[in-house]
């Protein structure tokens, strides 16, 4: 995609997507066969639901088809949110993951080399981590500024230890009626 094409479409685009109280986060032109795919990519801090990419993209098509912007080729529309393991480049995304498990990538001034912590706090200058323990030990705490991470992204947890493990497990459910396994159906039996 031109650069031309880009800031065509991020002033089309980002009025709209501002009205919804969402952040444009990406915009993304590639082939698909004969045709070419937009993608826009959105996100807010409560997150994105699919009803608002819905109408979102609505509105984007009528906006794009009264324009010249994508030119006369064909191309096909979507409206996303940012996957769960996103690279996160901007304060809002570190901000947006606070509680999650990250890695980073260190910068040479840093010490170089992969950390892999979770966020427990964040501010315009960095973000304070906690680095789990190896082997039994307990975590620690790290304080890593902005200028010192390369690259870092989400890392998915898929068997994530419950914050408070007096509480796993339990339900907010009303408590199982209880069925004798001797009991047959009675049709002229009342309910109470």
């Amino acid at each position: 995609m031109s650069t031309t094409q880009s800031e065509r479409l991020r002033g089309l685009l980002e009025p709209l997507v501002a009205a919804r109280d969402l952040d444009l986060e990406e915009i993304e032109v590639t082939p698909a066969g004969k045709r070419r795919v937009l993608r826009i990519v959105v996100d807010s801090d409560e997150g994105v639901q699919l009803d608002e990419c819905a109408e979102l993209s609505r509105e984007a098509s009528v906006v794009l088809d009264d324009t010249d912007v994508m030119g006369g080729a064909p191309y096909t529309l979507e409206v996303t949110s940012p996957g769960a393991d996103r690279p996160l480049t901007e304060l809002r995304h570190y901000r947006r993951a606070l509680g999650r498990l990250i890695k980073a990538q260190l910068t040479e001034a840093a010490g170089s080399g992969e950390l892999i912590a979770r966020i427990t706090g964040v501010d315009d200058d960095g973000l304070d981590l906690e680095v789990p323990g190896v082997k039994g030990r307990k975590p620690t705490a790290r304080r890593v500024s902005f200028d010192e991470i390369a690259k870092a992204r989400v890392e998915l947890e898929f068997s994530r230890k419950p914050e408070k493990p007096e509480t796993a497990g339990k339900r907010d459910a009303q408590p199982e009626e209880k069925i004798d396994e001797n009991d047959e159906y009675d049709e002229n039996k009342e309910e109470a």
